[in-house]
């Protein structure tokens, strides 16, 4: 951790689980509708357009604010936030701020991470609710490069909740962290789809002790914010080891060429010229509402690892694994009440189930699995029918396929091999067409490994190694 490096961020999180976007009726679902047919004049900031506020979203942004401890204001103010850029219609963004006659969802409060040294809390600043801009792309996937910019407005008005913490954050790894957190807790909650693109996005503010602050926007996965703070620190390292002085500018993150480059100079927050919208009056959130949200809310993920400790015995690396995301914990949950066992199933859901998504770029959404098929797979091998390879050369098709295990296993013959004089007369065939290995296994147990792999092969994994191990060892005269 580096006390010398200050960086707060500012966390965009798509509320993707609503079907209409902020301010207006229209499709929220942007990314399977073609170019432009998600709108109405109130997305593309028509004169004489009224926007109407989206009251699911405004009672997730409270729900979030209670998980994070945030005091929920008593009267919500919507602004204008001024900037011209051409996915802004209007010319502006609704927004909301805290400041003289405005006031945001909610202020304070803050969330735990276990940072480089004894837990500690990173504060939160705000939390409010804004409007997504419209989606430029770049024919070249350069904006550097590109001649022209192309403009989808389906996107345009989806809902976000933005979370603001203070600079609290000492280095990429802490941020890191903290997001994680945020985005397993939104993703409980059922704010945001995490598999989806775009379902966050990141503003990250990155100053050194007594130099002006850079912000570094739209970083769109944690991986680049990682890059982004270590490259930013780095270069402003670099520029004060120099003699220089640290410009205030706003920066964008170039995942190609792994460095930052500049896109605007000095911006303060005056520069957006909030005021009240005038379209938008005041919302009162009573005291009953929040009580009502509070006693609605899910159970929350930290608060479900520990229950996953105490009620089934898990290991806390395990519990925190297990419910870091919301899919991942029902499946859990549900497979256990069918086939009990809480250590197998966790087992085999963090170790093999786990590989199987990640290797698919972790999105759930790809997952097939029901809990029953993976109770039948881990009964298939408690009952001996099939191997533990077995198990595992088929769990791809039982996660992304959404195959029947036992349906696999019949139709393709890949019951275990029980018999003794079956397996004996394999291993006898691997021993004579390899004498050089049965030497070696003879000079070192270790090497006996190559021969057992052969047999394996030849049943293809449908034997126990430790009994194939065991009759080998007996043949070539290991054991007596």
């Amino acid at each position: 951790m580096d006390r010398g490096v200050m960086i707060g961020l500012e966390i965009h999180l798509q509320v993707n689980t609503v079907k209409t976007k902020m301010f207006c009726r229209c499709s929220s679902d942007y990314r399977s509708a073609l170019p432009n047919t998600n709108i109405c004049p109130v997305c593309l900031g028509l004169p004489g357009s009224l926007p109407v506020p989206n009251k699911a979203v405004i009672r997730k942004a409270i729900m979030l604010a209670i998980a994070l401890g945030s005091r929920v204001v008593d009267r919500i103010v919507f602004v204008r936030k001024h900037y011209f850029y051409p996915d802004l219609p209007k010319g502006y963004q609704i927004s909301q701020h805290r400041g003289p006659g405005m006031a945001p969802i909610a202020v304070g409060g803050g969330l735990e991470i276990e940072g480089e040294g004894e837990p500690r809390i990173i504060r939160i600043r705000r939390l409010g609710i804004e409007e997504d801009p419209a989606r430029i792309t770049y024919p070249y996937g350069d904006p550097l490069k590109s001649p022209y910019s192309l403009i989808d407005y389906n996107r345009s008005g989806v809902p976000l909740i933005e979370v603001v913490t203070e600079p609290d954050i000492r280095s990429s790894r802490e941020a890191r962290v903290f997001l994680d957190k945020l985005l397993t807790l939104a993703d409980h909650l059922g704010i945001t789809n995490p598999d989806l693109e775009g379902a966050f996005r990141v503003d990250v503010n990155i100053s050194l002790e007594n130099q002006e602050r850079v912000e570094v926007k739209n970083i769109g996965s944690i991986r680049d914010i990682e890059k982004a703070i270590n490259y930013e620190i780095a270069r402003q390292r670099g520029i004060v080891a120099g003699g220089g002085k640290i410009k205030r500018e706003t920066r964008h993150w170039d995942p190609l060429r792994g460095a930052t480059f500049v896109s605007r100079h000095k911006e303060y927050e005056e520069e957006y010229r909030y005021f009240p919208d005038p379209d938008l009056p005041p919302i009162a959130v009573s005291a009953e509402v929040v009580k009502e949200i509070e006693d609605g809310m899910p159970e929350l993920p930290w608060h479900m690892a520990e229950r996953y400790v105490r009620e089934y015995s898990l290991s806390r690396y395990a519990a925190r694994v297990l419910v870091s995301r919301r899919a991942l914990a029902e499946l859990f949950e549900r497979t256990v009440k069918i086939y009990g066992d809480p250590d197998k199933v966790a087992d085999l859901l963090i170790n093999d189930f786990l590989g199987v998504v990640n290797s698919r770029g972790g999105n759930f959404q790809l997952v097939r699995a029901t809990p029953e098929s993976i109770a039948k797979l881990l009964s298939l091998m408690d009952k001996g029918v099939i191997s533990i390879k077995i198990a595992k050369m088929i769990l791809k098709r039982v996660v992304i396929g959404g195959e029947d295990p036992e349906e696999i296993v019949a139709r393709e013959g890949l019951l275990v091999i029980s018999s003794d004089k079956e397996l004996e007369e394999l291993a006898e065939k691997v021993i004579r067409e390899n004498p050089k290995a049965v030497e070696d296994a003879r000079r070192n147990p270790k090497a006996i490994n190559y021969l057992v792999g052969q047999v394996m092969k030849l049943t293809r994994g449908r034997a126990d190694p430790q009994k194939i191990s065991e009759i080998i060892r007996r043949k070539i005269g290991l054991e007596r």
